[in-house]
């Protein structure tokens, strides 16, 4: 129900999520998604990934963990209409899966994924050193810094830019929405959802495919000084990979360093690395979009 403000609490908010992510088994690997009412007519990219990735871990035996997804984003999807995914068991061995999961929209695919799962064992190991950031306590949210700024945008879209997320985001260096500068390809963010969630592991891992679509794309146009609210900037996802590294909470911050190495022919290619706040590397991920500047 919503608080006092008139927006939903951020418990509704978390069980909103979980409930958005939590796919529909209508037969044998055949699963729909439920539709987000984000409002923006076009479904968000991360949805759509959780979703299909939910698909996969429903379809596999429960010792075996997903670690990598690898998707091609192939049409954008509607709001208004359900995701069907359809779940292709290409390989179940004794400690490797593999599945290959299409999602479609009234016929036509919108993404593909392929998601390889394993059964945890131990093995070598080492992983690159967190970045020293400001640790999230010590930080604005970026709703308290969109608030902050709400003046500056249009009033029709005011109530959309202002209005609460379910995964809570905090900028260590926010970029300006309305006057954005040159800078380097980099930046970093803590994230969590807005309320604790349930002890399931593979919801968890769901929830940081869907917040990993976040900041990506957006860290290939630092260097450019440009972004959708100065310049008529048609962006989209093209592919989207996460590998999975270690065991997490999503409802616990997580770092975010994200770093653009290369951007040109009206695509850009983006790298994150996703920590735990004691220092462990718990996820990567690499992203290629479409970036392009309209006249």
């Amino acid at each position: 129900m919503p608080g006092a403000t008139g927006h939903p609490s951020p418990a509704d908010l978390a069980a909103k999520l979980v409930d958005l992510l939590d796919v529909e088994e209508l037969d044998t690997d055949l699963y729909r998604g439920k539709r987000g009412d984000d409002g923006f007519g076009r479904v968000f990219g991360g949805q759509v990934i959780a979703q299909a990735l939910q698909a996969a871990q429903r379809s596999t035996d429960d010792d075996k963990q997903a670690h990598s997804l690898h998707a091609y984003f192939m049409r954008p999807g509607a709001e208004e209409h359900p995701i069907i995914y359809r779940v292709v068991r290409d390989f179940d061995g004794k400690s490797f899966a593999t599945r290959r999961v299409i999602a479609t929209q009234r016929g036509v695919p919108i993404l593909s994924l392929t998601c390889s799962l394993q059964r945890q064992e131990e093995g070598l190991a080492h992983q690159d050193r967190m970045p020293d950031v400001p640790p999230p306590e010590a930080l604005k949210s970026d709703l308290e810094i969109r608030l902050e700024t709400a003046d500056q945008m249009p009033e029709r879209f005011r109530a959309n830019f202002t209005r609460p997320r379910m995964i809570e985001s905090r900028p260590v260096n926010p970029r300006s929405w309305f006057k954005p500068e040159k800078q380097e390809p980099q930046q970093s963010s803590w994230f969590r959802v807005v309320a604790p969630v349930a002890d399931d592991p593979a919801l968890h891992r769901a929830i940081l495919a869907y917040a990993s679509d976040m900041s990506l794309l957006g860290t290939a146009t630092l260097p450019h000084g440009v972004n959708w609210m100065t310049h008529k900037l048609q962006t989209a996802s093209l592919d989207h990979a996460v590998w999975l590294h270690e065991p997490f909470r999503a409802d616990e911050w997580l770092l975010y360093a994200c770093d653009s190495p290369w951007t040109g022919h009206a695509r850009g290619f983006n790298r994150g690395r996703i920590y735990a706040q004691d220092g462990r590397l718990v996820a990567s991920c690499a992203q290629e979009g479409l970036i392009r500047l309209r006249d």
